[in-house]
């Protein structure tokens, strides 16, 4: 076929090139081209086509078929890497420490005088050019040698270089960073941190790194380390305690910190805005202090905390300046502390709360933040904390069962559901001579309690440890009592619930024998 083709063309190449007459000029030369270029252009269109069908096709699906989607721990991995390059960098600028701006000279400036000579040259020039144009008389030889007369002579070049190596950059050591007593890119603590920062801008390297830069920043200007140092004194100090306290663990191991709002009606406390920012200054160092107890040796150890806030006798929302402290201090511990929060519950949240939550809840926190947040009422709260913390873990104050006695946190809670106008008995067996010690709680009163032992040897009598009693809801909410055993036999406790509601029953027990009570004797 390209043989026919070429010979075509070298036909027509003949045909074109024989003597013209008038005749031949109206015969139209293009008859030809139709004829052969038609053929040209059909088998130009089909090649590709032919080519393009099938092969094309089987590229793109073995393409497809090697493409993989990486995995978010691979994303999270690369964006680290290339997160710790920008941290790098910036220490070795010394970006972190934000040095004062060194006020560049223009060397513009000192370039003048050499423009300016040139152009007195290029003037002299040209009215020695004219001048020649004048007189007629003088060649371009001369018109050369008048121009290299004006030129400035070279002892002006070497200013010029002076001026360009002032510039030239010193080279600076590295910085060395600290962050909640981390050291920045020293060892997988870091990477953990890091990590913190990344998640919180949603895995945006360039935001992120503002965010550590504006976090250290901070640390510098309060003075974060040596706060941490400082002792807290005076009687502020223990009433801050008892408003904002550590304590515990949840189920999943997180460390739990709570807050009692209800303390900001305290006026002596909180009565004008320095003491305001005393108890701020205190509350950031109680954050420093647990953050710097946390394990970063791993991204799976728990490094962040369960916060449970406490709404009972909470301020109004008629108290504005209070909020907006409330709210400027949740801020800096956002935006300085990121990602240390895994859950906050808020708890005895009065009615009026929820709606305002729900209105300007997303002015108020970030969405990361409101996705962790859970809010009951006051007759849901102590069935939120459970869901979240074990009761053992929670302090008698906001309904568990945590109290400095014989029986540790180890001790597991069973929890029962005691019907209405029913009776509901607890065993607490004991087989060996043993201090027998138990404590429990029942969730809104208003029952019977009563206590005895019941040995297994035949012949032997009960002994009542407890006598029957009514437990009111202003009584003492947890039951601590032990009993001496000397033989086998059970402890059965009874709950009398004559109420038309179901309560919830919390308790735990806990044997030691005697040898061992007289050894710590």
């Amino acid at each position: 076929m390209v043989q026919e083709e070429a010979q075509k063309s070298a036909d027509v190449v003949v045909a074109v090139e024989k003597p013209m007459t008038d005749k031949d000029v109206t015969v139209p030369v293009p008859v030809l081209e139709k004829e052969v270029t038609p053929t040209v252009a059909s088998e130009e269109k089909v090649a590709p086509e032919t080519v393009k069908s099938v092969p094309v096709k089987e590229e793109e699906t073995a393409v497809a078929e090697k493409v993989t989607v990486p995995s978010p721990e691979e994303l999270e991995k690369k964006t680290l890497v290339e997160f710790k390059e920008l941290v790098r960098e910036a220490l070795n600028k010394r970006e972190f420490t934000a040095p004062a701006k060194v006020k560049e000279e223009k060397p513009e400036e000192k370039l003048e005088a050499p423009e300016e000579k040139e152009a007195v040259a290029d003037t002299v020039a040209t009215k020695k050019d004219s001048g020649a144009e004048e007189d007629g008389t003088k060649t371009v030889e001369a018109i050369e040698e008048s121009i290299v007369s004006v030129t400035p002579p070279e002892s002006a070049v070497p200013v010029v270089e002076e001026n360009t190596v002032v510039f030239e950059a010193e080279p600076v050591e590295p910085e060395e960073v600290s962050i909640y007593g981390v050291p920045l890119l020293q060892d997988e603590r870091s990477d953990v941190i890091l990590l913190k920062f990344l998640r919180a801008r949603d895995f945006k390297v360039k935001e992120a790194l503002t965010m550590l830069k504006n976090t250290v920043q901070w640390r510098k200007e309060n003075k974060i380390d040596e706060l941490v140092e400082a002792e807290a004194a005076g009687e502020e100090a223990s009433e801050f305690e008892k408003m904002v306290f550590a304590h515990g663990v949840d189920k999943e191991g997180h460390v739990v910190i709570y807050s009692s709002y209800g303390e900001f009606q305290n006026k002596e406390l909180f009565s004008d805005r320095e003491k305001l920012n005393k108890f701020l200054n205190w509350r950031i160092r109680l954050q420093e202090k647990c953050v710097r107890a946390l394990d970063f040796s791993s991204p799976d150890a728990k490094s962040s905390f369960v916060f449970v806030s406490d709404f009972r006798n909470a301020p109004g929302l008629g108290k504005r300046a209070l909020w907006q402290f409330i709210r400027r201090a949740v801020k800096q511990f956002e935006d300085n502390y990121p990602e240390f929060t895994a859950r906050e519950l808020f708890i005895n949240v009065p009615w009026w709360y929820i709606p305002y939550y729900k209105t300007f809840g997303s002015i108020i926190t970030s969405p990361r933040t409101r996705s962790k947040m859970v809010l009951a009422g006051p007759s849901k709260s102590a069935d939120t904390i459970f869901k979240y913390i074990s009761p053992e873990q929670v302090p008698v104050k906001y309904g568990g069962l945590s109290k400095d006695i014989p029986i540790t946190t180890e001790d597991t809670v069973t929890e029962a559901m005691v019907k209405p106008a029913a009776k509901y008995t607890i065993d607490l067996p004991a087989s060996d001579a043993c201090m027998l010690s138990w404590e429990l709680r029942v969730l809104d009163a208003d029952v019977s309690y009563g206590a005895q032992f019941e040995p297994t040897t035949e012949g032997s009598y009960a002994v009542i440890v407890s006598k029957n009693r009514r437990i009111e809801l202003t009584d003492e909410p947890v039951i601590t009592d032990s009993f001496k055993v000397g033989e086998p036999g059970k402890i059965v406790i009874t709950i009398d619930n004559q109420t038309s509601k179901k309560k919830k029953v919390l308790y735990r027990f806990k044997t030691q024998p005697i040898s061992d009570i007289l050894n710590e004797i």
